[in-house]
Protein backbone atom coordinates (compact mmCIF):
# COMPACT_ATOMS: atom_id res chain seq x y z
CA UNK A 1 0.00 0.00 0.00
CA UNK A 2 1.50 3.24 -1.03
CA UNK A 3 0.00 6.50 -0.69
CA UNK A 4 0.67 10.12 -3.33
CA UNK A 5 -1.02 12.58 -5.27
CA UNK A 6 -0.96 10.30 -8.21
CA UNK A 7 -2.10 6.98 -6.67
CA UNK A 8 -4.84 8.14 -4.24
CA UNK A 9 -7.68 8.47 -6.78
CA UNK A 10 -7.51 4.98 -7.52
CA UNK A 11 -8.42 4.25 -3.84
CA UNK A 12 -11.53 5.94 -4.76
CA UNK A 13 -11.78 4.50 -8.52
CA UNK A 14 -11.66 1.11 -7.63
CA UNK A 15 -13.07 0.99 -4.04
CA UNK A 16 -15.39 -1.84 -4.74
CA UNK A 17 -12.94 -3.71 -5.69
CA UNK A 18 -10.87 -2.97 -1.98
CA UNK A 19 -13.74 -2.97 -0.12
CA UNK A 20 -14.91 -6.70 -1.20
CA UNK A 21 -11.53 -8.11 -1.38
CA UNK A 22 -10.60 -7.05 2.13
CA UNK A 23 -14.58 -8.14 3.48
CA UNK A 24 -13.13 -11.77 1.66
CA UNK A 25 -10.01 -11.49 3.08
CA UNK A 26 -11.10 -10.84 6.87
CA UNK A 27 -13.56 -13.57 6.26
CA UNK A 28 -10.20 -16.15 5.52
CA UNK A 29 -8.67 -14.81 8.54
CA UNK A 30 -11.44 -15.37 11.02
CA UNK A 31 -12.49 -19.07 10.12
CA UNK A 32 -8.87 -20.16 9.71
CA UNK A 33 -7.92 -19.44 13.39
CA UNK A 34 -10.69 -22.21 14.42
CA UNK A 35 -8.56 -25.11 12.87
CA UNK A 36 -5.77 -24.58 15.64
CA UNK A 37 -8.89 -24.70 18.05
CA UNK A 38 -10.82 -28.14 16.31
CA UNK A 39 -7.03 -29.54 16.42
CA UNK A 40 -6.75 -29.42 19.88
CA UNK A 41 -10.12 -30.40 20.84
CA UNK A 42 -9.48 -33.58 18.77
CA UNK A 43 -6.01 -33.98 20.78
CA UNK A 44 -7.99 -33.23 24.38
CA UNK A 45 -10.91 -35.34 23.11
CA UNK A 46 -8.37 -38.34 22.19
CA UNK A 47 -6.40 -37.86 25.72
CA UNK A 48 -9.68 -38.10 28.00
CA UNK A 49 -11.34 -40.34 26.07
CA UNK A 50 -13.99 -38.44 24.89
CA UNK A 51 -14.61 -39.48 21.31
CA UNK A 52 -17.92 -41.09 21.65
CA UNK A 53 -21.41 -39.03 20.65
CA UNK A 54 -23.79 -38.28 17.90
CA UNK A 55 -23.50 -37.20 14.59
CA UNK A 56 -26.33 -36.55 12.04
CA UNK A 57 -28.24 -38.54 14.94
CA UNK A 58 -26.66 -41.43 14.80
CA UNK A 59 -24.93 -42.95 18.25
CA UNK A 60 -21.11 -43.54 17.09
CA UNK A 61 -17.91 -44.17 18.93
CA UNK A 62 -15.93 -41.84 16.83
CA UNK A 63 -18.79 -38.77 16.38
CA UNK A 64 -16.71 -36.27 17.89
CA UNK A 65 -13.59 -36.85 16.19
CA UNK A 66 -15.56 -37.02 12.66
CA UNK A 67 -17.37 -34.01 13.63
CA UNK A 68 -13.67 -32.24 13.94
CA UNK A 69 -12.80 -33.39 11.18
CA UNK A 70 -15.77 -32.66 8.81
CA UNK A 71 -15.41 -28.97 10.48
CA UNK A 72 -11.84 -28.79 9.57
CA UNK A 73 -12.64 -30.10 5.75
CA UNK A 74 -15.40 -27.30 5.70
CA UNK A 75 -12.93 -24.07 6.80
CA UNK A 76 -10.76 -25.57 4.11
CA UNK A 77 -13.26 -25.81 1.32
CA UNK A 78 -13.95 -21.83 3.02
CA UNK A 79 -11.07 -20.64 2.91
CA UNK A 80 -10.32 -21.78 -0.87
CA UNK A 81 -13.31 -19.88 -2.41
CA UNK A 82 -12.23 -16.97 0.18
CA UNK A 83 -9.00 -16.77 -0.83
CA UNK A 84 -10.11 -16.96 -4.99
CA UNK A 85 -12.58 -14.23 -4.43
CA UNK A 86 -10.01 -11.83 -2.50
CA UNK A 87 -7.49 -12.67 -5.15
CA UNK A 88 -9.56 -11.74 -8.20
CA UNK A 89 -10.43 -8.87 -6.24
CA UNK A 90 -7.34 -7.50 -5.02
CA UNK A 91 -4.96 -8.40 -7.69
CA UNK A 92 -7.24 -7.83 -10.65
CA UNK A 93 -7.46 -4.12 -9.14
CA UNK A 94 -3.53 -3.79 -8.88
CA UNK A 95 -3.45 -4.48 -12.47
CA UNK A 96 -5.72 -1.85 -13.05
CA UNK A 97 -3.79 0.29 -11.24
CA UNK A 98 -0.49 -0.23 -13.56
CA UNK A 99 -2.50 0.35 -16.06
CA UNK A 100 -4.24 3.29 -15.35
CA UNK A 101 -1.11 4.62 -14.21
CA UNK A 102 0.69 3.38 -17.41
CA UNK A 103 -1.76 5.18 -19.23
CA UNK A 104 -1.32 8.63 -17.34
CA UNK A 105 2.68 8.24 -17.99
CA UNK A 106 2.18 7.86 -21.33
CA UNK A 107 -0.12 10.86 -21.81
CA UNK A 108 2.52 12.83 -19.72
CA UNK A 109 4.94 12.09 -21.99
CA UNK A 110 3.17 12.65 -25.24
CA UNK A 111 2.51 16.36 -23.98
CA UNK A 112 6.01 16.93 -22.31
CA UNK A 113 8.36 18.96 -24.51
CA UNK A 114 11.44 18.31 -26.38
CA UNK A 115 12.91 20.17 -23.84
CA UNK A 116 12.38 17.07 -21.67
CA UNK A 117 13.19 14.40 -24.08
CA UNK A 118 16.77 16.31 -24.33
CA UNK A 119 17.71 16.26 -20.46
CA UNK A 120 16.29 12.50 -20.09
CA UNK A 121 17.79 9.62 -21.86
CA UNK A 122 15.23 7.31 -23.22
CA UNK A 123 16.46 4.24 -20.84
CA UNK A 124 15.53 6.59 -18.10
CA UNK A 125 12.14 6.59 -19.36
CA UNK A 126 11.68 3.27 -20.00
CA UNK A 127 13.02 2.26 -16.90
CA UNK A 128 9.90 4.13 -15.22
CA UNK A 129 7.79 1.84 -17.16
CA UNK A 130 8.99 -1.16 -15.96
CA UNK A 131 10.58 -2.14 -12.81
CA UNK A 132 8.96 0.92 -11.59
CA UNK A 133 5.70 0.57 -12.90
CA UNK A 134 5.70 -3.18 -11.52
CA UNK A 135 7.01 -1.98 -7.73
CA UNK A 136 3.38 0.36 -7.46
CA UNK A 137 1.20 -2.70 -9.11
CA UNK A 138 2.72 -4.92 -6.07
CA UNK A 139 1.94 -2.45 -3.57
CA UNK A 140 -1.33 -2.51 -4.48
CA UNK A 141 -1.95 -5.81 -5.01
CA UNK A 142 0.28 -7.93 -2.81
CA UNK A 143 0.79 -4.87 -0.20
CA UNK A 144 -2.40 -4.35 0.58
CA UNK A 145 -3.07 -8.48 1.27
CA UNK A 146 0.25 -8.07 3.31
CA UNK A 147 -1.16 -5.13 5.58
CA UNK A 148 -4.41 -6.35 6.24
CA UNK A 149 -3.67 -10.38 6.36
CA UNK A 150 -1.41 -9.30 8.68
CA UNK A 151 -3.21 -6.80 10.94
CA UNK A 152 -6.38 -8.81 11.49
CA UNK A 153 -4.94 -12.23 11.47
CA UNK A 154 -2.16 -11.34 14.08
CA UNK A 155 -4.97 -9.64 16.43
CA UNK A 156 -7.11 -12.29 16.38
CA UNK A 157 -4.47 -15.18 16.43
CA UNK A 158 -3.96 -12.90 19.90
CA UNK A 159 -7.32 -12.86 21.22
CA UNK A 160 -7.47 -16.80 20.91
CA UNK A 161 -3.78 -16.84 22.58
CA UNK A 162 -5.09 -14.31 25.28
CA UNK A 163 -8.26 -16.54 26.16
CA UNK A 164 -5.99 -19.73 26.57
CA UNK A 165 -3.24 -17.83 29.09
CA UNK A 166 -2.76 -13.99 29.36
CA UNK A 167 0.63 -14.35 30.87
CA UNK A 168 2.69 -16.61 28.25
CA UNK A 169 1.01 -14.49 25.60
CA UNK A 170 2.01 -11.01 26.92
CA UNK A 171 5.80 -12.61 27.84
CA UNK A 172 5.44 -13.51 23.65
CA UNK A 173 5.00 -10.17 22.42
CA UNK A 174 8.23 -8.95 23.88
CA UNK A 175 9.71 -10.37 20.47
CA UNK A 176 7.48 -8.91 18.72
CA UNK A 177 7.75 -5.48 20.05
CA UNK A 178 11.24 -5.54 18.88
CA UNK A 179 10.53 -6.50 15.81
CA UNK A 180 8.23 -3.15 15.20
CA UNK A 181 10.97 -1.14 16.65
CA UNK A 182 13.66 -2.99 13.85
CA UNK A 183 11.57 -2.63 10.94
CA UNK A 184 10.47 0.85 11.34
CA UNK A 185 14.32 1.97 11.69
CA UNK A 186 15.23 -0.45 8.67
CA UNK A 187 12.36 1.26 6.04
CA UNK A 188 14.39 4.31 5.67
CA UNK A 189 17.36 2.56 4.51
CA UNK A 190 15.51 -0.02 2.41
CA UNK A 191 14.15 3.05 0.96
CA UNK A 192 17.32 4.47 0.40
CA UNK A 193 19.09 1.37 -1.14
CA UNK A 194 15.74 0.79 -3.61
CA UNK A 195 15.98 4.31 -4.89
CA UNK A 196 19.75 3.56 -5.42
CA UNK A 197 18.78 -0.08 -7.45
CA UNK A 198 16.37 1.91 -9.49
CA UNK A 199 19.02 3.87 -10.76
CA UNK A 200 21.39 1.76 -11.58
CA UNK A 201 18.78 -0.48 -13.23
CA UNK A 202 18.00 3.11 -15.03
CA UNK A 203 21.71 3.18 -16.09
CA UNK A 204 21.77 -0.14 -17.50
CA UNK A 205 18.95 -0.03 -19.38
CA UNK A 206 19.65 3.37 -21.13
CA UNK A 207 22.88 2.09 -21.72
CA UNK A 208 21.76 -1.37 -23.80
CA UNK A 209 18.70 0.41 -25.42
CA UNK A 210 21.67 2.70 -27.06
CA UNK A 211 23.88 0.40 -27.72
CA UNK A 212 20.89 -1.79 -29.60
CA UNK A 213 19.20 1.34 -31.38
CA UNK A 214 22.94 2.00 -32.52
CA UNK A 215 24.52 -1.61 -33.13
CA UNK A 216 25.27 -1.24 -36.82
CA UNK A 217 27.57 1.95 -36.24
CA UNK A 218 29.21 -0.56 -33.37
CA UNK A 219 29.79 -2.80 -36.10
CA UNK A 220 31.20 -1.02 -38.84
CA UNK A 221 33.73 0.43 -36.42
CA UNK A 222 34.59 -2.93 -34.88
CA UNK A 223 33.90 -1.39 -31.15
CA UNK A 224 32.33 -4.43 -30.09
CA UNK A 225 34.94 -5.00 -27.61
CA UNK A 226 35.20 -1.75 -26.50
CA UNK A 227 31.42 -1.62 -26.00
CA UNK A 228 31.31 -4.93 -23.79
CA UNK A 229 33.92 -3.54 -21.89
CA UNK A 230 31.44 -0.45 -21.07
CA UNK A 231 28.99 -2.72 -20.37
CA UNK A 232 30.50 -4.90 -18.09
CA UNK A 233 31.01 -1.95 -15.87
CA UNK A 234 27.65 -0.64 -15.87
CA UNK A 235 26.36 -4.53 -15.39
CA UNK A 236 29.07 -4.63 -12.40
CA UNK A 237 27.27 -1.35 -11.05
CA UNK A 238 24.24 -2.45 -11.56
CA UNK A 239 25.14 -5.83 -9.79
CA UNK A 240 26.80 -4.34 -6.71
CA UNK A 241 24.18 -2.35 -6.05
CA UNK A 242 21.33 -5.84 -6.44
CA UNK A 243 23.64 -7.37 -4.11
CA UNK A 244 24.14 -4.65 -1.53
CA UNK A 245 20.30 -4.44 -1.40
CA UNK A 246 19.78 -8.39 -1.32
CA UNK A 247 22.52 -8.29 1.70
CA UNK A 248 20.26 -5.78 3.79
CA UNK A 249 17.23 -7.74 2.66
CA UNK A 250 18.63 -10.90 4.24
CA UNK A 251 19.78 -9.48 7.14
CA UNK A 252 16.31 -8.33 7.72
CA UNK A 253 14.89 -12.00 6.55
CA UNK A 254 17.11 -13.83 9.18
CA UNK A 255 16.45 -11.77 12.20
CA UNK A 256 12.47 -12.22 11.88
CA UNK A 257 13.68 -15.55 11.69
CA UNK A 258 15.54 -15.79 14.43
CA UNK A 259 12.69 -13.84 16.71
CA UNK A 260 9.78 -16.31 15.26
CA UNK A 261 12.70 -19.08 16.92
CA UNK A 262 12.56 -17.07 19.51
CA UNK A 263 8.61 -17.04 20.48
CA UNK A 264 8.63 -20.88 19.58
CA UNK A 265 11.28 -21.58 21.94
CA UNK A 266 9.22 -19.34 24.82
CA UNK A 267 6.35 -21.68 23.90
CA UNK A 268 7.44 -24.89 24.40
CA UNK A 269 9.01 -23.75 27.61
CA UNK A 270 6.08 -21.76 29.27
CA UNK A 271 3.78 -23.90 27.55
CA UNK A 272 5.03 -27.62 29.01
CA UNK A 273 5.59 -26.26 32.51
CA UNK A 274 1.67 -24.98 32.10
CA UNK A 275 0.88 -28.49 30.79
CA UNK A 276 3.02 -30.43 33.79
CA UNK A 277 1.21 -27.79 36.32
CA UNK A 278 -2.39 -29.15 34.59
CA UNK A 279 -2.05 -32.75 34.73
CA UNK A 280 -0.05 -32.66 38.76
CA UNK A 281 -3.40 -30.98 39.44
CA UNK A 282 -5.57 -33.92 38.49
CA UNK A 283 -6.64 -31.95 35.42
CA UNK A 284 -8.15 -28.85 37.52
CA UNK A 285 -9.34 -26.44 34.82
CA UNK A 286 -7.84 -23.53 36.75
CA UNK A 287 -4.89 -24.90 36.67
CA UNK A 288 -2.20 -24.42 33.89
CA UNK A 289 -3.52 -25.46 30.62
CA UNK A 290 -4.22 -28.86 28.69
CA UNK A 291 -2.30 -30.96 26.08
CA UNK A 292 -4.96 -29.82 23.54
CA UNK A 293 -4.76 -25.91 24.39
CA UNK A 294 -0.93 -26.03 23.91
CA UNK A 295 -1.53 -27.49 20.65
CA UNK A 296 -4.19 -24.94 20.05
CA UNK A 297 -2.02 -22.36 21.69
CA UNK A 298 1.11 -22.90 18.83
CA UNK A 299 -1.65 -23.42 16.44
CA UNK A 300 -2.38 -19.60 16.73
CA UNK A 301 1.30 -18.73 17.28
CA UNK A 302 2.29 -20.58 14.32
CA UNK A 303 -0.54 -18.73 12.64
CA UNK A 304 1.03 -15.75 13.60
CA UNK A 305 3.86 -16.12 11.69
CA UNK A 306 2.74 -15.17 8.34
CA UNK A 307 1.49 -12.05 9.74
CA UNK A 308 4.92 -11.13 11.11
CA UNK A 309 6.80 -11.80 8.10
CA UNK A 310 3.74 -10.10 6.17
CA UNK A 311 3.81 -6.91 7.99
CA UNK A 312 7.94 -6.85 7.61
CA UNK A 313 7.35 -7.68 4.03
CA UNK A 314 4.89 -4.61 3.79
CA UNK A 315 7.55 -2.37 5.53
CA UNK A 316 9.91 -3.39 3.07
CA UNK A 317 7.77 -2.66 0.09
CA UNK A 318 6.08 0.44 0.86
CA UNK A 319 9.88 1.64 1.43
CA UNK A 320 10.72 0.25 -2.15
CA UNK A 321 7.24 1.11 -3.72
CA UNK A 322 7.88 5.13 -2.34
CA UNK A 323 10.89 5.61 -4.19
CA UNK A 324 9.65 3.86 -7.08
CA UNK A 325 6.58 6.41 -6.61
CA UNK A 326 9.00 9.44 -5.96
CA UNK A 327 10.36 8.67 -9.53
CA UNK A 328 7.36 8.29 -11.44
CA UNK A 329 6.25 11.61 -9.63
CA UNK A 330 9.26 13.61 -11.13
CA UNK A 331 7.54 12.39 -14.69
CA UNK A 332 4.13 12.86 -13.77
CA UNK A 333 4.85 16.50 -11.88
CA UNK A 334 7.01 17.61 -14.91
CA UNK A 335 5.82 20.74 -16.24
CA UNK A 336 3.83 21.18 -19.47
CA UNK A 337 5.69 24.18 -21.25
CA UNK A 338 3.34 23.68 -24.55
CA UNK A 339 -0.01 24.29 -24.19
CA UNK A 340 -2.90 26.36 -26.03
CA UNK A 341 -3.58 29.95 -24.01
CA UNK A 342 -6.21 32.27 -25.34
CA UNK A 343 -6.73 30.08 -28.61
CA UNK A 344 -8.24 31.62 -31.73
CA UNK A 345 -10.66 29.68 -33.52
CA UNK A 346 -9.67 29.27 -37.32
CA UNK A 347 -10.90 26.27 -39.81
CA UNK A 348 -9.68 27.67 -43.03
CA UNK A 349 -6.12 27.43 -42.91
CA UNK A 350 -4.72 28.47 -46.45
CA UNK A 351 -0.99 28.51 -45.60
CA UNK A 352 0.38 31.70 -45.33
CA UNK A 353 3.33 32.02 -43.08
CA UNK A 354 5.05 35.35 -42.13
CA UNK A 355 7.93 35.77 -39.52
CA UNK A 356 8.01 39.26 -38.20
CA UNK A 357 11.89 39.97 -36.49
CA UNK A 358 11.78 36.27 -35.37
CA UNK A 359 14.66 35.21 -31.76
CA UNK A 360 14.92 31.96 -30.96
CA UNK A 361 16.91 30.07 -28.55
CA UNK A 362 16.87 26.38 -26.85
CA UNK A 363 15.24 26.79 -23.65
CA UNK A 364 18.69 24.70 -22.22
CA UNK A 365 20.26 27.97 -23.60
CA UNK A 366 18.80 30.67 -23.43
CA UNK A 367 21.42 33.24 -23.93
CA UNK A 368 22.65 31.19 -27.29
CA UNK A 369 20.22 32.67 -30.53
CA UNK A 370 19.76 29.90 -32.98
CA UNK A 371 17.45 32.24 -35.05
CA UNK A 372 18.24 35.85 -35.41
CA UNK A 373 15.96 38.60 -36.46
CA UNK A 374 14.07 36.71 -39.08
CA UNK A 375 11.88 38.58 -41.12
CA UNK A 376 10.52 36.95 -44.36
CA UNK A 377 6.45 36.17 -45.46
CA UNK A 378 5.53 33.17 -47.67
CA UNK A 379 2.41 33.68 -49.11
CA UNK A 380 -0.18 31.05 -49.40
CA UNK A 381 0.31 28.31 -52.30
CA UNK A 382 3.86 28.98 -53.07
CA UNK A 383 6.71 26.58 -53.05
CA UNK A 384 9.96 27.56 -51.07
CA UNK A 385 13.34 25.86 -50.51
CA UNK A 386 15.94 26.42 -47.64
CA UNK A 387 19.29 26.35 -48.07
CA UNK A 388 22.21 26.72 -45.69
CA UNK A 389 25.18 25.52 -44.72
CA UNK A 390 25.10 22.51 -41.55
CA UNK A 391 24.27 24.60 -38.39
CA UNK A 392 22.49 27.23 -40.25
CA UNK A 393 18.97 26.87 -38.25
CA UNK A 394 17.19 25.18 -41.58
CA UNK A 395 15.40 22.65 -39.23
CA UNK A 396 15.15 24.72 -36.05
CA UNK A 397 13.20 27.52 -38.66
CA UNK A 398 10.32 24.66 -39.70
CA UNK A 399 10.36 23.64 -36.17
CA UNK A 400 8.91 26.73 -35.09
CA UNK A 401 5.72 26.12 -37.42
CA UNK A 402 4.58 22.95 -35.16
CA UNK A 403 4.94 24.74 -31.75
CA UNK A 404 7.28 21.95 -30.88
CA UNK A 405 8.42 25.23 -28.43
CA UNK A 406 6.90 28.80 -27.06
CA UNK A 407 8.00 31.37 -29.14
CA UNK A 408 7.66 35.62 -28.21
CA UNK A 409 3.88 36.76 -29.19
CA UNK A 410 3.68 38.92 -32.18
CA UNK A 411 6.69 37.17 -33.84
CA UNK A 412 5.71 34.54 -35.97
CA UNK A 413 1.86 34.44 -37.81
CA UNK A 414 0.13 31.19 -39.88
CA UNK A 415 -2.72 33.14 -42.02
CA UNK A 416 -1.83 36.34 -40.14
CA UNK A 417 -2.87 35.19 -36.96
CA UNK A 418 0.23 34.63 -34.57
CA UNK A 419 0.93 31.09 -33.40
CA UNK A 420 1.06 31.42 -30.23
CA UNK A 421 -3.13 31.60 -29.90
CA UNK A 422 -3.89 29.20 -32.34
CA UNK A 423 -4.69 25.59 -31.29
CA UNK A 424 -1.89 23.38 -30.83
CA UNK A 425 -3.93 20.28 -32.70
CA UNK A 426 -5.28 22.17 -35.39
CA UNK A 427 -1.99 23.54 -36.97
CA UNK A 428 -0.39 20.39 -36.56
CA UNK A 429 -3.12 18.52 -38.31
CA UNK A 430 -2.61 21.19 -41.04
CA UNK A 431 0.96 20.27 -41.37
CA UNK A 432 2.37 17.65 -43.19
CA UNK A 433 6.05 16.74 -42.11
CA UNK A 434 8.73 14.63 -43.36
CA UNK A 435 11.23 14.78 -41.14
CA UNK A 436 15.02 14.63 -41.70
CA UNK A 437 15.82 11.14 -40.07
CA UNK A 438 12.88 9.69 -42.03
CA UNK A 439 11.70 8.10 -38.61
CA UNK A 440 9.48 5.10 -39.67
CA UNK A 441 7.08 2.90 -37.01
CA UNK A 442 8.20 -1.13 -36.85
CA UNK A 443 4.93 -1.77 -38.96
CA UNK A 444 3.63 -2.39 -42.27
CA UNK A 445 4.56 -0.15 -45.48
CA UNK A 446 0.92 0.45 -45.39
CA UNK A 447 0.64 1.75 -41.78
CA UNK A 448 3.38 3.58 -42.03
CA UNK A 449 2.10 5.63 -44.56
CA UNK A 450 -1.25 5.81 -43.26
CA UNK A 451 -0.22 6.46 -39.86
CA UNK A 452 -2.18 10.27 -39.91
CA UNK A 453 -5.75 7.96 -40.83
CA UNK A 454 -5.69 4.38 -39.91
CA UNK A 455 -8.92 4.33 -42.22
CA UNK A 456 -7.43 5.48 -45.45
CA UNK A 457 -8.07 3.74 -48.03
CA UNK A 458 -5.39 1.35 -50.12
CA UNK A 459 -5.88 3.84 -53.31
CA UNK A 460 -5.64 7.23 -51.03
CA UNK A 461 -2.20 4.90 -50.09
CA UNK A 462 -1.14 4.00 -53.56
CA UNK A 463 -1.51 7.63 -54.58
CA UNK A 464 0.84 8.76 -52.05
CA UNK A 465 3.25 6.23 -52.88
CA UNK A 466 3.10 7.20 -56.29
CA UNK A 467 3.56 11.09 -55.78
CA UNK A 468 6.70 10.12 -53.87
CA UNK A 469 7.84 7.65 -56.63
CA UNK A 470 8.07 4.56 -54.28
CA UNK A 471 4.76 2.59 -55.51
CA UNK A 472 7.52 0.26 -58.01
CA UNK A 473 9.34 -0.66 -55.32
CA UNK A 474 6.77 -1.53 -52.80
CA UNK A 475 4.75 -3.44 -55.45
CA UNK A 476 8.15 -5.72 -55.92
CA UNK A 477 8.35 -6.56 -52.02
CA UNK A 478 6.82 -9.76 -51.61
CA UNK A 479 3.88 -8.63 -49.02
CA UNK A 480 3.93 -5.42 -51.46
CA UNK A 481 1.93 -2.76 -49.09
CA UNK A 482 1.88 -5.40 -46.18
CA UNK A 483 5.68 -5.73 -45.50
CA UNK A 484 6.97 -5.35 -41.93
CA UNK A 485 9.80 -3.06 -42.41
CA UNK A 486 11.45 -3.68 -38.94
CA UNK A 487 12.82 -1.16 -36.50
CA UNK A 488 13.14 2.07 -37.67
CA UNK A 489 12.59 0.85 -41.51
CA UNK A 490 16.14 -1.31 -40.97
CA UNK A 491 14.84 -4.03 -44.01
CA UNK A 492 14.41 -0.53 -45.86
CA UNK A 493 17.22 1.68 -48.16
CA UNK A 494 18.19 5.19 -47.38
CA UNK A 495 16.23 6.23 -50.53
CA UNK A 496 13.14 4.05 -49.65
CA UNK A 497 12.62 5.66 -46.32
CA UNK A 498 12.47 8.41 -47.30
CA UNK A 499 10.20 8.25 -50.07
CA UNK A 500 7.58 6.06 -47.47
CA UNK A 501 7.84 9.16 -45.20
CA UNK A 502 7.34 11.58 -47.96
CA UNK A 503 4.21 9.41 -48.94
CA UNK A 504 3.04 10.05 -44.87
CA UNK A 505 3.39 13.12 -45.28
CA UNK A 506 1.65 14.08 -48.44
CA UNK A 507 -1.28 11.55 -47.98
CA UNK A 508 -2.57 13.91 -45.42
CA UNK A 509 -3.13 16.42 -48.31
CA UNK A 510 -2.06 18.94 -45.97
CA UNK A 511 -2.32 22.77 -45.92
CA UNK A 512 1.75 23.50 -45.57
CA UNK A 513 4.03 20.48 -46.45
CA UNK A 514 7.53 20.40 -44.82
CA UNK A 515 10.33 18.56 -46.67
CA UNK A 516 13.25 18.36 -44.66
CA UNK A 517 16.25 17.52 -46.68
CA UNK A 518 13.91 14.47 -47.36
CA UNK A 519 15.53 13.98 -51.35
CA UNK A 520 19.31 13.74 -50.64
CA UNK A 521 18.95 10.04 -50.40
CA UNK A 522 17.64 9.91 -54.06
CA UNK A 523 18.45 9.92 -57.58
CA UNK A 524 18.87 12.81 -59.90
CA UNK A 525 16.09 11.77 -61.55
CA UNK A 526 13.94 10.33 -58.54
CA UNK A 527 14.07 13.95 -57.34
CA UNK A 528 12.94 15.61 -60.78
CA UNK A 529 9.44 13.43 -60.37
CA UNK A 530 8.99 14.03 -57.06
CA UNK A 531 9.48 17.93 -57.64
CA UNK A 532 7.22 18.03 -60.36
CA UNK A 533 4.41 16.19 -58.41
CA UNK A 534 4.71 18.97 -56.01
CA UNK A 535 4.38 21.43 -58.66
CA UNK A 536 1.21 19.75 -60.53
CA UNK A 537 -0.79 18.19 -57.73
CA UNK A 538 0.47 20.65 -55.26
CA UNK A 539 -0.66 23.69 -56.90
CA UNK A 540 -1.81 26.33 -54.39
CA UNK A 541 -1.21 24.82 -51.28
CA UNK A 542 2.02 26.07 -49.42
CA UNK A 543 5.75 23.48 -49.36
CA UNK A 544 8.24 24.21 -47.67
CA UNK A 545 11.64 21.79 -49.27
CA UNK A 546 14.71 21.87 -46.98
CA UNK A 547 17.77 20.92 -49.43
CA UNK A 548 21.45 20.33 -49.73
CA UNK A 549 21.74 20.52 -53.52
CA UNK A 550 20.70 23.84 -55.39
CA UNK A 551 19.52 21.50 -58.51
CA UNK A 552 16.52 20.83 -55.89
CA UNK A 553 15.15 24.06 -54.98
CA UNK A 554 16.37 26.77 -58.03
CA UNK A 555 13.13 26.25 -60.00
CA UNK A 556 10.77 26.67 -56.90
CA UNK A 557 9.20 29.98 -56.17
CA UNK A 558 11.39 31.48 -53.65
CA UNK A 559 14.41 30.04 -51.81
CA UNK A 560 15.52 31.35 -48.27
CA UNK A 561 19.17 31.38 -47.91
CA UNK A 562 20.39 31.18 -43.89
CA UNK A 563 23.69 32.33 -43.00
CA UNK A 564 24.33 31.65 -38.99
CA UNK A 565 20.40 31.74 -38.20
CA UNK A 566 19.83 34.61 -39.89
CA UNK A 567 18.29 35.39 -43.23
CA UNK A 568 21.49 36.06 -45.53
CA UNK A 569 18.47 36.09 -48.86
CA UNK A 570 14.90 35.34 -49.81
CA UNK A 571 13.81 35.25 -53.43
CA UNK A 572 13.73 33.86 -56.74
CA UNK A 573 17.01 31.80 -57.92
CA UNK A 574 18.44 34.71 -59.58
CA UNK A 575 18.06 37.21 -56.72
CA UNK A 576 19.89 35.11 -54.22
CA UNK A 577 22.34 34.46 -56.59
CA UNK A 578 22.89 37.73 -57.25
CA UNK A 579 22.46 38.57 -53.14
CA UNK A 580 24.26 36.19 -51.04
CA UNK A 581 27.77 35.12 -51.75
CA UNK A 582 27.32 31.59 -49.82
CA UNK A 583 24.34 30.59 -52.41
CA UNK A 584 26.70 31.93 -55.17
CA UNK A 585 29.28 29.27 -54.26
CA UNK A 586 26.78 26.63 -53.44
CA UNK A 587 25.79 26.79 -57.43
CA UNK A 588 29.28 27.44 -58.30
CA UNK A 589 30.45 23.70 -56.41
CA UNK A 590 27.09 22.03 -58.41
CA UNK A 591 28.35 22.81 -61.88
CA UNK A 592 31.79 21.90 -60.54
CA UNK A 593 30.74 18.91 -59.61
CA UNK A 594 28.28 18.11 -62.59
CA UNK A 595 31.73 19.30 -64.90
CA UNK A 596 33.47 16.15 -62.90
CA UNK A 597 30.87 13.71 -63.90
CA UNK A 598 30.91 14.58 -67.38
CA UNK A 599 34.49 14.18 -67.38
Amino acid sequence: MVFGKHVNKFYKKYFWYFFFGILFLIFVDVIQVFIPKLSGNIADNVIDKNLAGTIFGIESNYANLIKDILLISLIGIGMFIGRYCWRILIFGESVKVQADLRKDMFEKCEELSQRYYKANKTGAILSYFSNDLETIEEAFGFGIVQLVDGIFLLIISLVGMFLIDWVLTLILLIPLVILCVFAITIDRIMEAKWGKRQKAFEDLSDFAQENFTGIRVIKAFVKERKELKQFSKVAKSNQDTNIEFAKTSAILDVVFEILIYFVFGLILLGGSYLVYLHIKSGGDPKVGISVGQLITFIGLADTIIWPVFALAGTINLIARAKASLKRISTLLDEKIEIKDLDVITHTNYQGKIEFKHFNFAYPDDPNTLILKDISLKINAGETVGIVGKIGSGKSTLVNMLFRLYNVDEGTLFIDDIDIMHLPIKEIRENIGYCPQDNFLFSDTIKNNIAFSNENMSITEIKEAAKFSSVDDNIEEFKDKYETLIGEKGVSLSGGQKQRISISRAIVKDPKILILDDSVSAVDIKTEETILSNIKNIRKGKTTLIIASRVSTVQHLDKILVLRDGQVDAFGTHEECLAKSKIYARMVELQLLEKEMEEK
